[in-house]
């Protein structure tokens, strides 16, 4: 059998669009943001891959949603400079690199799980997380093990520091 040759199509070649004038460009703003708005309150966003109680936080709180997604990204930034200065060879570039990973994977599992895993929380890692014992462990003899710096419920305060003074 004899092959049939193959009949060549030409696409469609696209004409670019004519600039907008200002005003028009502002009436397009304005069609799209209100048309974005009606449909962020017909369809608000589900968060499948994001835990309810990070949902739950409202966006002023310290770990809201909002916040840890501008850290991540923020840590992202930081991280693609610190990879470039570990190429160039600079000292101390790759303890960066390994520390910013580890932070924003850690982000990313807060955000997935709704643990908060690390030793610092904000954008540049400037605070430290104080930790809070939820459940009691006990050695062999039936003392409570305790760890420095760890709040307390039963003693009210963080071990290993002296209870505050409270205020008549």
């Amino acid at each position: 059998m004899a092959r049939q040759p193959e009949k060549f199509e030409r696409k469609k070649v696209r004409k670019r669009r004519k600039p907008m004038s200002p005003e028009q460009k502002a009436a397009a703003v304005e069609r799209l943001a209100k048309a974005r708005a009606k449909r962020a309150a017909a369809n608000p966003p589900t968060y499948k891959n994001v835990h309810p109680d990070v949902v739950a936080i409202p966006d002023d709180g310290h770990l809201s949603l909002a916040k840890v997604r501008k850290w991540i990204k923020h840590n992202r930034e930081l991280l693609k400079e610190e990879r470039s200065s570990l190429r160039a060879g600079v000292k101390g570039a790759e303890a960066k690199v390994k520390s910013l990973e580890g932070y924003v994977r850690n982000m990313e599992k807060y955000l997935r799980d709704g643990d908060w895993c690390d030793d610092f929380w904000g954008e540049e890692q400037q605070n430290k997380t104080k930790w809070r014992c939820i459940a009691m462990a006990y050695d062999k003899d039936g003392n409570p093990k305790r760890t420095q710096g760890v709040y307390y419920e039963d003693l009210g305060y963080r071990w290993g520091f002296e209870p505050e003074e409270e205020e008549a």
